[in-house]
């Protein structure tokens, strides 16, 4: 690397790596994971992540980060999709059509009521 040359190279610099940092780090107020594994692809967890993607951007929301992970390990309840709010413990849900990712959005996300039809218990 270069030598730095002056203070305001310096913060460039800096800033640079504070934002690829920020791109792998997730740091948002709602993390969604869904499970993208071979099973859970098959189930349609594609639609179902579009779906959170879709919502995402219609209500213009924000400090939500949509992430995907490989199998959950729960081949019989596919796609499966976790929702982490802040610190609290995460609710894993099953069965998540894009209909129930919608219905997840909104009560779960948005109105903080967990949806219990599709909660996998843990």
């Amino acid at each position: 690397m270069p030598a730095v040359k002056s203070l305001e190279e310096l913060k460039k610099i800096r800033e640079e790596a504070l934002k690829k940092r920020d791109i792998k780090t997730p740091s948002a107020h709602v993390q969604i994971v869904v499970g993208m594994g071979t099973p859970g692809i098959a189930a349609g967890a594609r639609d179902t992540l579009k779906e959170f993607l879709t919502m995402i951007e219609e209500k213009n929301l924000t400090d939500i980060v949509v992430r995907q992970t490989g199998n959950f390990g729960m081949d019989s309840v596919e796609p499966v999709v976790q929702v982490i709010i802040d610190d609290a413990k995460p609710v894993t849900y099953g069965k998540v059509t894009p209909f129930a990712a919608r219905q997840i959005m909104e009560e779960h996300v948005i109105g903080g009521t967990i949806v219990q039809a599709n909660v996998i218990p843990s």
